[in-house]
């Protein structure tokens, strides 16, 4: 205002002879543009009289282009009089609105903090020319107004039936009901079709158990995915079926290959436990509900899937959409030996006749293991169809960064009512769809980024659904979903919560927990259930049969699901065809719709503080203490393998190390850049925000295939390629076990190291930044 107001009096007041000349001069590094004004009273002085001035100067008598000889007459004074004021007025109302704007722009809250301890900053009541921001406790006020109990139970009755298998014509109702509601709350809607391959059991007669020539069982249930074929051999109980179990039987010289595997269910996933007995050449593995576990009725049947990974077995790493049409391929994780499940009241049956050796006090009330003369026949017959499946969504658009969006899913099928497993989730989802559709309406309520609503179909096959459409359109998810938020299984009990998420969400789900609770509890989710130290008692890892681990391991997105638990003990229908509400009522003592609405806040509260502030609440630090852990145990055991054969593992640790130190170097100058810039410019926001999601799925390995190692994540994913893998070779190095392999190891080594670097490099963001002194 002051450059343009001198301008202006010397226009009007300059010495004779004067002129004005503006020359744009065009700034390139950036937004910084600005135009330069140059004042001079002799153009000559400055060209020579040669230039741009002489030109300018087409006077015949080389008079000024602007003259200071003014005919001062009263009508000419009183126009220059209002021209000034004129000017003066715009001048001044466009200088207060551009520092008015300048006071109302948004001021991007850190979401990363240098401290240890989570720091709350509440934002004040902003405003852009985009979106209208409101204060958080608005926010979170407005959308636990908007959810009642009789509104869940209203959503569960409506979703309720009898039986709802992915593929059937009631899951194709259901999915209709679902996107008409998501219609009715006004949200952009859209299907999703897939043609997947999977097991069902036989479509006449049925899979048998006979044990040594006792009356022949057949089972209801069964296990997708597993081999096909009739099997005799001894049966050997072995607990849980972890690799730490057949450990302890190896330790004990027990011949296990050949063995009929008995196991319990629960700690690992079915296929995990038949993965680990096929790694010790057993035949067949049986698997039931220990009543010390599982609470329920002998005669439960148990229903499952034994792929060692998610999607359609048949479409490993690609999606199985109808027009695509690829040779014929299995993925690596369809086991080749027989698995069926059994009723407790059969297993228990079993168990009382074994011979042998006697079991491990630390296993429970079992008195042996079972001997070559415990012999059992199995047979699974399991037929493969192909099954017509849909895919559900609905979206809620941001204001910004529409192309950036949050997923929040539900699985939509069951083995039978599927009431804890599908039904209470689902009606969450909607439940959720509707507050937050009606905060646009009714409250003004603007989210920056999208919400994008799931119904997932098939889950109970292995997260089929949701892992066809990670597959379909993976190169777009992977820069711009940057969370899913899982609804499977949230209430599944009433005295505990557990949480499993990525480590980058953990600061966000403390402050979250604090700002929760149950209807008519006084106490938060953290003071009730966190004691203290709450990651100690609620966190626990994301297992591989959760539907938000193929979002986080094999796409790299942030990933969340929680559920309220009975204590230690799980949810004994699922999987089972008891799954109704009468049953969860039971479990939850009549409180399942306080825990639905208490599972919706905490879900909204986490969505909607994603979608709500300038930059993502994600925490980076996390990860760097995670990887200086593995990092810290490798060398000990390098150093360790190296005293006992020094020339076994020459490789260099610092490697390692360096590759540590580049990432905690970038996470923090990250932090330090977001604390030190103007956080009030968008474009500024979705930089940083872009470089802060980089992060999960640049910790994808590059160098493994999606066929052989789905799960590419180096931290939280499975296989050699992770540094937990790069740690078990080292165990194996060390005791010269037959799968050791040092030039594998030192291969695996050098991509674990470099995936680490170039995902500290993508945090530094630009190339001439980058921290390479490996």
């Amino acid at each position: 205002m002051d450059q343009a107001r001198s301008t202006i009096t010397k226009i009007f007041n300059g010495e004779p002879h004067s002129y004005t000349r503006f020359n744009l001069t065009q700034n390139m590094e950036g937004d910084n543009s600005h135009v330069e004004m140059k004042l001079s009273s002799d153009m000559d002085e400055e060209a020579g009289g040669n230039g741009v001035g002489a030109h300018l100067n087409h006077n015949s008598n080389h008079k000024s282009y602007m003259t200071s000889k003014f005919e001062r007459t009263p009508k000419h004074l009183c126009f220059m009089v209002a021209t000034v004021l004129l000017i003066f007025i715009i001048g001044y109302l466009i200088g207060y609105l551009v520092h008015r704007q300048r006071d109302l722009a948004p001021s991007c809250e850190a979401s990363v903090q240098l401290s240890e301890e989570p720091v709350v900053h509440e934002p004040v009541v902003h405003e852009t020319e985009a979106a209208p921001v409101m204060a958080w406790n608005d926010v979170k006020n407005a959308f636990a107004q908007k959810l009642t109990a009789s509104n869940f139970q209203s959503a569960f009755s409506d979703l309720s039936s009898e039986s709802h298998r992915a593929g059937s014509s009631s899951d194709d109702a259901l999915a209709d009901k679902v996107i008409k509601k998501f219609q009715e709350y006004g949200l952009k809607t859209w299907t999703d079709e897939h043609f997947i391959k999977v097991q069902d059991r036989p479509l006449s007669g049925s899979n048998k158990v006979i044990f040594k020539n006792g009356r022949e069982e057949r089972p209801g249930g069964f296990l997708s995915y597993s081999a096909n074929g009739n099997v005799k051999g001894a049966v050997l109980y072995a607990y849980y079926g972890q690799e730490s179990d057949f450990r302890m039987l190896r330790d004990r010289n027990i011949n296990m290959s050949g063995r009929v595997m008995l196991i319990r269910a629960g700690k690992i996933s079915f296929a995990e436990k038949v993965a680990n007995a096929a790694k010790m050449k057993a035949s067949a593995v049986l698997i039931y509900q220990d009543p010390t576990d599982y609470p329920s009725e002998g005669t439960t049947q148990l229903f499952g899937h034994v792929h060692l990974g998610s999607g359609d077995p048949y479409t490993p790493g690609f999606p199985s959409f109808n027009h695509t049409q690829f040779p014929p391929a299995e993925s690596s994780g369809l086991p080749n030996i027989l698995a069926q499940t059994i009723t407790t009241s059969t297993a228990t049956s079993i168990i009382a006749q074994l011979e042998g050796q006697i079991a491990p006090e630390e296993w429970g009330d079992f008195n042996k293991l079972g001997s070559e003369n415990d012999v059992v026949t199995v047979e699974v017959e399991n037929v493969l169809t192909e099954k017509k499946i849909n895919n559900v969504f609905g979206v809620i658009e941001g204001f910004v960064d529409a192309d950036r969006y949050l997923v929040i899913g539900a699985q939509r099928d069951a083995w039978g009512p599927g009431f804890a497993a599908s039904t209470v989730g689902t009606g969450v989802l909607l439940e959720m769809a509707r507050s937050i559709s009606d905060m646009l309406r009714k409250d003004g309520f603007k989210p920056r980024r999208s919400i994008v609503f799931a119904s997932w179909s098939a889950g109970e096959y292995g997260s089929v659904g949701a892992t066809e459409w990670l597959e379909g359109y993976l190169s777009s998810l992977s820069t711009k979903a940057f969370s899913y938020i899982n609804l499977d299984g949230i209430v599944a009990g009433h005295n505990g919560f557990k949480v499993a998420a990525s480590p980058m969400m953990y600061g966000l789900i403390e402050r979250t927990l604090k700002e929760v609770s149950v209807q008519n509890r006084a106490e938060s989710l953290f003071s009730e259930f966190g004691k203290g130290n709450w990651e100690a008692n609620m966190l626990e890892p994301l297992k591989l049969d959760n539907a938000a681990y193929p979002f986080m391991a094999f796409s790299g997105i942030p990933s969340l699901s929680f559920r309220f638990t009975s204590g230690n003990i799980d949810y004994p229908y699922f999987g089972t065809l008891l799954d109704t509400q009468e049953k969860l009522i039971a479990v939850t003592s009549n409180q399942h719709l306080q825990l639905a609405e208490a599972a919706a806040k905490f879900a909204g509260h986490i969505a909607l503080r994603l979608v709500h502030d300038h930059l993502l609440q994600m925490d980076l630090i996390k990860y760097d203490k995670i990887i200086r852990t593995h990092v810290a145990q490798i060398n000990r055991k390098v150093n360790t393998v190296q005293r006992m054969q020094p020339n076994l593992v020459p490789t260099s640790v610092q490697w390692l190390i360096s590759a540590s130190g580049s990432y905690s170097r970038a996470s923090r100058n990250l932090m330090k850049d977001i604390q030190n810039s103007d956080l009030e410019d968008i474009e500024m926001c979705r930089i940083y925000n872009d470089r802060i999601m980089s992060v999960e799925r640049n910790l994808l390995s590059a160098y493994v295939s999606a066929r052989e190692s789905p799960f590419r994540h180096v931290l939280l994913g499975s296989g050699p390629h992770t540094l937990k893998g790069l740690s078990n070779h080292l165990d194996a190095l060390r005791t010269e076990s037959p799968e050791a392999d040092v030039d594998r190891f030192r291969n695996q080594f050098a991509l674990a190291t470099w995936t680490i670097q170039g995902c500290a490099n993508a945090l530094v963001g630009d190339m001439w930044s980058f921290d390479n002194e490996i």
